[in-house]
């Protein structure tokens, strides 16, 4: 059975959408064409990565921009845009997912250090601008290695943990996200932190 028969049977559907997040007019039509065909977005996940590590005498002007453009501008593009819809009908929920670079930069992760906080401070700002107006803004730390293929095919050795739950389960996440989104309003999370037990604090 194919994961999309999967979804049906279950009572669900999902539609792959191919945008470039960093591109202004992508992104605009990219959100009109979901609420046209799909429907109001209710939940908006915002999860580019850009973990790519480099020395900070090796690190390039374009590759810091890039990264700064997939993991923070790419962030307010699509907020932005969700936000216009979820004002409109007073209500919806954001969720931003951050790392633990969001925290701390690590040696040689200037780059996505500098990315990651400043969209947690995005979140942080929509989160006090959109919560009185029924939007709950909430910002996950994930710390850890999430069972998927690239994980699976470039760290075999990491991947190998995922027997003792040493790997982050992306249903596990999902369901975390999904409580998130069921909160009710006198007691929402801004921030919360997912990581498997075995990881370092």
């Amino acid at each position: 059975m194919s994961e999309s028969t999967a979804a049906r049977t279950a009572g669900g559907r999902a539609r792959a959408f191919g945008s470039d997040a960093r591109r202004e007019e992508a992104v605009v039509a990219l959100i009109e064409t979901i609420e046209r065909e799909v429907g109001p977005i209710e939940v908006f996940v915002f999860n580019i990565g850009a973990n790519v590590p480099s020395p900070i005498v090796e690190e390039t002007a374009r590759k810091y921009y890039k990264i700064w453009e997939m993991a923070a501008f790419a962030g307010f593009l699509t907020a932005r845009e969700v936000a216009r819809r979820m004002l409109a009908r007073g209500r919806g929920t954001m969720l931003f997912t951050g790392a633990t670079a969001s925290l701390r930069g690590a040696a040689n992760f200037g780059a996505f250090a500098g990315a990651k906080h400043a969209l947690r401070a995005l979140a942080q700002s929509l989160a006090r601008e959109l919560g009185p107006q029924n939007i709950h803004v909430a910002h996950s730390i994930i710390d850890g290695a999430v069972d998927t293929a690239f994980i699976r095919d470039n760290f075999p050795e990491r991947y190998a943990l995922k027997d003792r739950d040493g790997i982050l389960n992306p249903e596990h996440i999902a369901d975390a996200y999904w409580q998130i989104h069921r909160q009710p309003r006198d007691a929402w999370t801004f921030e919360f932190d997912l990581r498997p037990w075995m990881e370092r604090w």
